[in-house]
C-alpha cells in the first residue's frame, strides 16, 4: 500500500490533507497534488488492508471521466503525474496514481443520483416510504430501476459518518442558488455516464459527486464515476429483487456486512481472496469502461 508522504517528502512535503483514500500536498497557491492510495474506506471507516494496485484504477478512472464530462461541468483536473516533468524523479507507480488539480474552495455536501434504489436508499425507503425526504411509488424491491433519477444529497464529513439529507438541509448548508444548480448539475452527469456505461454493457446504478468554487464558478471536484464512489452493475446480469453482481466497493461491503463488525473503527482485516478478486472487478470495470489499459 502507498504511503505518499514518505514519497513525496523532498519535493512536495506539505501534505494538507489525508482523507479517507487521498492524500493532498501543496504544490503551489493555485495547484494541488492528489494521489489515490491503496488505502480502501467502507461504511466511513478506513479499513486495514489496502488493495494493492486500486488508487491507479481511481485515478485514472477519476481523469477519463473528468475529460469526458467536461463539456457538462468544469472541474479541477489538470494533468495526470505521469505528465507532469517535476514528478519524474519519483517512481512509476507513483506518477500512475497522482493527478495535479486546480484549488478549489470545497463545498460541505455530497451529491449523490441515484437511478435504482439499492443500499441505503432502500433501507430508508423500506423504513419510510421515502429517501432523503423524497416519496416513492410502494412496492420497489431491491435494485429496482426508478421512473425518474433522485437527487439524495449527504453530508462531506472529514472523521466518522457521512449523513444523508433532505434538500431543504442542504439548502441551509450552502443557499438555494447553490443547491439547485448542484441538483441540476448531478442529475446531468449522471443521465450522461448512465448513457455511455450502458453503451459498454455497464448500469451505474448510483454515482456521488463533490463540487468546489474557484472564482465564484462552480467545478467538480475529488474523484467522479470511479469503484469506489459509483455502484457498477452487469447488465447481461441485471435482475430486479436481488442483490446484484457488481464491479465496485460493494464487494467489499458485502463481506463486511457478513462479519458481524459494528462499523466503527478499526474494521475487520480483508482476507486475500477478498483482496485479490476486489483488484480484479476494480481493473476489469476500468477497461470495460475506458477501452484503455493502467499505466
Amino acid at each position: 500500500m502507498i504511503d505518499s508522504t514518505a514519497l513525496l517528502e523532498s519535493d512536495f512535503p506539505n501534505l494538507i490533507h489525508r482523507g479517507k483514500v487521498r492524500d493532498t500536498h501543496f504544490v503551489d497557491e493555485e495547484t494541488l497534488l492528489m494521489v489515490a492510495t491503496d488505502r480502501v474506506s467502507a461504511f466511513d471507516v478506513v479499513l486495514p488492508t489496502g488493495i494493492p494496485g486500486k488508487g491507479k484504477v481511481l485515478n485514472q478512472m477519476a481523469s477519463f471521466w473528468f475529460e469526458k464530462t467536461k463539456h457538462i461541468i468544469p472541474n479541477h483536473f489538470l494533468k495526470l503525474g505521469v505528465d507532469d516533468q517535476r514528478l519524474d524523479c519519483y517512481s512509476s507507480d507513483l506518477k500512475a496514481r497522482s493527478m495535479l488539480v486546480k484549488k478549489a474552495e470545497r463545498l460541505d455536501v455530497e451529491c449523490v443520483a441515484r437511478g435504482y434504489i439499492t443500499g441505503s436508499a432502500l433501507l430508508e425507503y423500506q423504513e419510510k416510504g421515502s429517501t432523503s425526504g423524497i416519496k416513492l411509488p410502494e412496492g420497489l424491491v431491491e435494485s429496482d430501476k426508478l421512473k425518474s433519477t433522485i437527487f439524495t444529497p449527504s453530508t462531506k464529513a472529514n472523521e466518522g459518518h457521512d449523513e444523508n439529507i433532505s434538500f431543504d438541509q442542504m439548502i441551509s448548508i450552502v443557499g438555494s442558488d447553490i443547491a439547485e444548480e448542484l441538483r441540476h448539475v448531478t442529475l446531468d452527469l449522471y443521465s450522461f455516464a448512465h448513457d455511455y456505461a450502458l453503451s459498454k454493457g455497464i448500469i451505474i446504478a448510483d454515482t456521488k459527486f463533490e463540487f468546489g468554487i474557484i472564482d465564484n464558478q462552480i467545478i467538480l471536484i475529488d474523484e467522479i464515476l470511479t469503484p469506489d464512489s459509483s455502484r457498477f452493475w452487469d447488465f447481461t446480469k441485471y435482475e430486479p429483487g436481488k442483490v446484484q453482481e457488481s464491479f465496485d466497493k460493494q464487494f467489499i461491503r458485502n463481506w463486511l456486512l457478513a462479519q458481524n463488525w459494528d462499523k466503527e473503527y478499526p474494521g475487520p482485516q480483508l482476507p486475500s481472496a477478498i483482496i485479490s478478486e476486489t483488484s480484479r472487478i476494480y481493473l476489469e470495470v476500468f477497461e470495460t469502461l475506458t477501452e484503455l489499459k493502467i499505466n
